[in-house]
């Protein structure tokens, strides 16, 4: 573990600590003792959803809108593995790349998989690939966009235009 994540723990603890102690030391009513264990009950839960993002382990959210691909693995289906497609994508905004690259993990697709298999074969090159990943127009419901992911999300790579340096 990190410093930053063992400090997170500590901390946690530490808040554990004190709910515990305001629980058996306190005259409170019971309605605010309840309040207290929910309170510190679901703020577990959603430190825990948010420390995933930050041990490393690809995001299931929606690829960002414009980006760098630099991997892919293709985990193709099995009888017992629906299969899942890992691409490691540098994202660009106002078409300089974001400070840190960032791991996503797609449902599997047989087209995706051709694309991404296309792409790796001209990075592996040296051609770096750009892509971009937009809306699906007319697929779903009216309530898509509010859960992003790849499902609603149509992927494009095309090769990165090689940059113009200025005459001498």
């Amino acid at each position: 573990m990190s410093s930053g994540t063992d400090l997170l723990l500590w901390a946690f603890v530490a808040l554990a600590a004190l709910a515990a102690l305001a629980l058996v030391a306190s005259r409170w009513p019971a309605w605010a003792k309840a309040l207290l264990v929910a309170g510190v009950t679901a703020l577990y839960f959603a430190a825990d959803r948010a420390l995933d993002d930050t041990w490393g382990w690809p995001s299931k959210g929606g690829l960002p809108e414009r980006f760098v691909l630099l991997a892919a693995v293709i985990e193709e289906p099995t009888r017992q593995d629906p299969g899942a497609l890992y691409v490691w994508v540098h994202a660009l905004k106002d078409g300089k790349p974001l400070r840190q690259p960032r791991a996503y993990k797609l449902p599997y697709a047989k087209d995706l998989h051709a694309l991404l298999e296309e792409a790796m074969k001209k990075v592996r090159q040296g051609v770096t690939q750009m892509g971009s990943a937009e809306p699906r127009r007319g697929k779903g419901t009216f309530f898509n966009w509010l859960r992003p992911g790849s499902d609603e999300q149509q992927m494009k790579i095309r090769d990165l235009p090689v940059p113009q340096l200025p005459e001498k």
